[in-house]
């Protein structure tokens, strides 16, 4: 099998893939010969040459380091290696051993252009001791260049958080292996700078999170038409502004057809959209393909029974907004769903399915997904989806100007649209929280959701063939 580089290991799946490793047939050594080499190398490129001091831990984090240092003076690097802690581990040992350049003890201070954070990696549960932590905050501060190997030290891996409060910032985490889940959970993420990683050959574990990545999306076939190409029914409620910006963005999101749910037809709907006033009536419709509900519905009496109709369509829907505060257990319905909650609205859903709210944003997600029986996109700056069966996607960092009002309307807008066009509700999740960043990435700073929708075409242009 080949190794796979899109996938999330927690802490005990990491360690099982290296035991398998080494049960193959690859020396534990030669993993850390591998690792340190690697981390050597992106500090001699991104140092441009300059000199850089290594930190080292006592385990096999502190073993890369020695590695890592010992590359870097084979390239002529000069180097200044740290001994925060005496090695412990058989393969720290020996990686010291073979570094032949001077190692100094904790109380050193030495200026340099780059550090390279070797103290812990992805097996930390415990804050750090305060006189690692200090000296770890101080070497921060009096280099330029900061590079986290695995992950800056003092980050939880499974969960994402800090364990030390003022852990200092790093302009580059180098993963060693696989993505931790830390490297896309807040808060550590913040903490990470730009993000690479080392192959060191840990192959496809089945049932591992995956970094979401760019969709392939395929232009319509040569002899589509609106409806071939996905009609989307927008239920429109008490503030119709919301539904009129989902709406926007499913229009440019691949749907062949759009249409407005509402009672009167509100101002402002463009010439393009389609409102149709007999409303609720038009979801016996057989070629709706998809449906959305909640943008603007309100939480009234009203809105719960337009709720209550859009389900019953039995229709493969998105549930947004206040359609999800108003969601219950025995809502109707039982075609593919898709949820897209942020952290308030995910309270109000766990209190509704009976769930505990305990654990990480991940492990919460996955039990709405297997409550509900649907895909569970849980918004926020680490945004996730997860659906039922255990399938776990993370996002990267997006824009942090996503933070505006109506953008989750334009995400909801453009993961019905997609579910229009295939049905599928995984993958419409997927590709619209992919697009949606990739929206805000085109808009650049300070826009506004009518902005983020218009650049929604420009996304989709991204992901075709």
């Amino acid at each position: 099998m080949k190794a796979d580089l899109s996938q999330v290991l927690d802490v005990a799946a990491m360690r099982a893939a290296e035991a398998a490793l080494i049960a193959g047939g690859t020396p534990a050594q030669a993993l850390m010969e591998v690792a340190g080499r690697a981390l050597g190398e992106w500090a001699r490129r991104l140092g441009s040459g300059r000199p850089v001091t290594v930190l080292c831990g006592p385990g096999n984090n502190g073993g890369d380091g020695y590695v890592a240092a010992r590359h870097l003076m084979e390239h002529g690097v000069a180097v200044t290696v740290i001994a925060a802690r005496e090695p412990t581990t058989p393969e720290a040992m020996t990686a010291r051993s073979l570094f032949k350049g001077d190692v100094q003890g904790p109380g050193a201070f030495p200026t340099g252009a780059v550090l390279l954070d070797c103290l812990f990696g992805s097996g930390l549960s415990r804050p750090l001791p305060d006189d690692l932590f200090f000296l770890l905050t101080g070497l921060a501060e009096c280099h330029s260049l900061r590079i986290a190997a695995d992950l800056p030290s003092g980050i939880e891996a499974d969960s994402g958080a800090v364990l030390n409060p003022g852990l200092p910032a790093f302009d580059v985490t180098v993963a060693l292996g696989a993505w931790k889940h830390a490297h896309y959970a807040m808060p550590a993420a913040p903490l990470m700078g730009a993000l690479r990683l080392v192959d060191i050959g840990v192959e496809a574990i089945r049932g591992a999170a995956r970094v979401l990545e760019r969709p392939r999306i395929a232009p319509p076939a040569p002899d589509a038409h609106k409806y071939s190409r996905g009609l989307l029914a927008v239920v429109a409620g008490a503030m119709p502004g919301a539904a009129l910006l989902s709406a926007e963005a499913a229009q440019r999101s691949g749907a062949g057809y759009v249409k407005l749910l509402a009672p009167v037809r509100p101002e402002g709907v463009p010439p393009a959209l389609v409102c149709d006033v007999t409303d609720l009536a038009a979801l016996a419709d057989p070629r709706i393909a998809a449906i959305l509900v909640g943008p603007g519905l309100g939480r009234s009496p009203e809105a719960a029974a337009r709720l209550a109709a859009a389900l019953s369509a039995d229709r493969p829907v998105v549930i947004d907004a206040d359609a999800l505060m108003l969601l219950r257990r025995e809502s109707p319905g039982s075609a593919p769903r898709v949820l897209t909650p942020h952290e308030g609205e995910m309270a109000a859903l766990e209190a509704a399915f009976g769930l505990s709210a305990m654990g990480t944003r991940r492990m919460r997600a996955l039990a709405l997904a297997e409550a509900s029986a649907a895909v569970v996109l849980l918004k926020g700056p680490d945004s996730l989806i997860a659906a039922p069966g255990g399938d776990v996607t993370v996002s990267p960092r997006a824009s942090a100007w996503l933070s505006v009002a109506g953008s989750g309307d334009v995400l909801a807008g453009i993961i019905a649209s997609r579910l229009a066009v295939h049905g599928d509700a995984l993958l419409a999740a997927q590709e619209g929280l992919w697009l949606h960043g990739e929206a805000a990435r085109r808009c650049g700073q300070a826009f506004t959701a009518g902005d983020l929708a218009a650049a929604t075409g420009y996304a989709l242009s991204a992901a075709l063939p």
